[in-house]
């Protein structure tokens, strides 16, 4: 039984000795994944997946240098960011402060737990409140804290992975992901210690 990461560096393989068609498989399996993170750094969905299309290309171009150090998705994800993070800069602008509300950004902390199985209309409207807070936090923070908060909470990586993809110690990935909880609890704590019927 093979794990993602051996079948993942097989398929490699296979594209640095020539064969395209192996890089398809690469590309659908992480379509989707790199496209949910980008799309979190570049909020416009057609600019994202240009810019996906482009980190896949990126990928495709500098595979032949690829040793298998890394997962391949952790060095796609990096080439990913690092795409994402360019394609702003070169717009001359940052990502938008403001994001459609996203219950799933809400549901990935634990101020959000209370809320989750409740249909009550008050309790919907809180939490949808909720989201959108945390939403804009999220959008507020800082580039570095913001990705770390993001591949750790939403993309469910461990510490160790996103060190490799950020290029920074595990210590600093902490501390990225502790200030940015900071943040985003601090921006929840009026929400959640007014009662319901006063958060409107």
């Amino acid at each position: 039984m093979t794990t993602d990461r051996e079948s993942d560096q097989l398929l490699v393989e296979r594209v640095q000795a020539g064969e395209r068609q192996a890089f398809d498989l690469l590309v659908s399996k992480y379509q989707r994944r790199l496209m949910r993170l980008v799309s979190r750094i570049v909020h416009d969905s057609a600019e994202a997946e240009d810019v996906v299309q482009e980190s896949f290309i990126k990928a495709f171009r500098a595979l032949r240098f690829f040793r298998g150090d890394s997962a391949f998705y952790t060095w796609l994800y990096r080439i990913g960011i690092n795409t994402a993070k360019n394609y702003l800069v070169t717009q001359r602008r940052r990502a938008p402060t403001s994001t459609d509300t996203d219950a799933e950004g809400a549901e990935a902390y634990d101020e959000g737990e209370g809320l989750r199985d409740i249909n009550t209309p008050e309790s919907m409207l809180a939490s949808k409140q909720i989201a959108e807070t945390v939403n804009a936090a999220m959008e507020a923070l800082p580039a570095d804290l913001r990705t770390a908060i993001i591949l750790r909470e939403i993309e469910g990586l461990s510490y160790e992975e996103i060190s490799d993809i950020m290029t920074c110690p595990i210590g600093t990935v902490r501390s990225r992901i502790f200030r940015a909880r900071e943040v985003i609890a601090d921006k929840l704590r009026p929400l959640l210690d007014a009662p319901i019927d006063k958060r409107w």
